[in-house]
């Protein structure tokens, strides 16, 4: 090798320090208010179940008449493609998917609802039946892999109602062996950034009552009213909630019904995808990036129930709205009633089924410097592996197929969709 040529230099190392120093605050908040999603697994679907109807065996429930539903109304791949419009080469597999999702975990993430959908006449007594009933789900394995509660608001009319139930419910957990790991807490009508401020301090003294280690327990901010897209000063009020949960938020969970109801769209024509609900729901998703706090789409109130015909029209409805929220980016939304899983897991698995192949074979090029007909970034390579992620996490992909076409492992995948802030720039494993 010849000699290494010599590279000339103005500055003095002295100029790099400065500007470090000055910058070190910044550095230090950025690292704070955007450190990335967390790498967790997050869910496709919540289900709502009110407080005085949840039992034991809901979830299994909501499988069986999933699987009831399409045993009457699609009894085969054929006619389940054509209820929905699902292409007819992945017909089989999805459909075979689907069954088997319903089998063995027909929910992945449960609200038992203390709020809009609660109408029992003992809150105490439901809340803490609903703490004994998780805990037991979580010892027996039977449960979802996120599980908890939405309380009633902090507005005034019911806040004590609301921080009563929850201190039941949470205290049940205690007594019953602790606060399981996929406990999932959602508050709803949130308007202003101060009531996240006290439901923080609300969950930061449940915490201290029971030496928890501080931020143990985090929550779902429910974004229902306008009020909690744009403040009266123009800004993005969502923004002012993230920050004002100090770290503890979650999610962000769209209300279709209350937002639009809000705005004052007709019952119509409330759906999550009226312009309204696109709007609110681009300020959350742009609010949220780089946060960690994710977010989820609302639901649908239309319901696969009565004929046939009736219910391949809900569900085409379901199907066609699942795809076009994924396409959005909003991974995860509301199921109202046990007939929308099936088309929820049909729209989930065919989004990932169809683009696998390429997405694997784009972040393999881009792993082994191999030139393709895309040139992708380090940017690009974190979307492709979180994608080939969400596959895995909810059963549409399987780790031999994803590995056979990559040459990746999970923990591989895992480095390229969370990557350090300053490791974006990195080319290779």
């Amino acid at each position: 090798m010849g000699q290494q040529e010599k590279v000339a230099t103005s500055l003095t190392g002295a100029v790099s320090e400065g500007i470090s120093a000055s910058l070190a605050a910044v550095d230090a908040e950025l690292a704070r208010r955007y450190p990335g999603d967390p790498g967790t697994r997050q869910p496709v679907h919540t289900v709502y179940v009110p407080g005085e109807v949840f039992a034991a065996d809901t979830i299994r429930s909501w499988g069986d008449q999933a699987l009831a539903a399409l045993d009457e109304h699609a009894p085969d791949a054929a006619s389940f493609a054509a209820a929905v419009g699902l292409r007819e080469d992945l017909a089989e597999d999805v459909y075979a998917r689907v069954r088997a999702k319903l089998e063995s975990e027909p929910v992945e993430d449960l609200r038992v609802d203390f709020e809009d959908g609660y109408k029992g006449a003992d809150e105490d007594h439901d809340a803490a039946r609903a703490a004994r009933l998780i805990t037991e789900a979580y010892e027996n394995g039977t449960a979802a892999p996120y599980m908890g509660i939405r309380m009633k608001c902090m507005e005034a009319a019911v806040r004590d109602r609301g921080i009563r139930t929850l201190d039941v419910f949470l205290t049940g957990l205690m007594e019953h062996g602790g606060l399981p790991d996929g406990l999932v807490l959602t508050l709803p009508k949130v308007t202003y950034a101060e009531q996240v401020t006290a439901f923080t301090r609300l969950v930061e003294a449940f915490e201290k009552a029971h030496g928890l280690d501080a931020g143990r327990i985090g929550f779902e901010i429910q974004i229902e009213t306008s009020q909690s897209i744009l403040g009266p000063d123009g800004t993005a009020t969502v923004s002012r909630m993230i920050e004002a949960a100090e770290g503890r938020a979650t999610g962000l969970h769209y209300g279709t019904f209350d937002y639009s109801a809000c705005l004052g769209v007709s019952a119509a024509y409330q759906a999550s995808d009226h312009p309204a609900a696109d709007h609110a729901k681009a300020v959350m998703q742009v609010a949220a990036a780089g946060t960690g706090v994710r977010v989820s789409d609302g639901s649908t109130n239309v319901l696969p129930v009565g004929s046939t015909e009736k219910v391949h029209e809900a569900w085409r409805l379901h199907y066609g709205l699942t795809r076009r929220a994924l396409a959005r980016a909003y991974y995860q939304g509301w199921d109202m009633h046990p007939r929308h899983i099936p088309t929820r897991y049909a729209a989930v698995f065919a989004f990932y089924r169809e683009g696998f192949e390429a997405a694997a074979a784009r972040l393999a090029a881009y792993v082994s410097h191999t030139d393709g007909d895309v040139m992708d970034e380090p940017a690009t390579a974190k979307a492709l592996a979180s994608y080939l992620l969400r596959g895995l996490n909810c059963g549409a992909l399987g780790e031999a197929e994803v590995a056979a076409l990559t040459g990746l492992t999970r923990a591989d995948l895992d480095g390229f969709a969370a990557p350090r802030r300053g490791d974006l720039t990195a080319t290779a494993l």
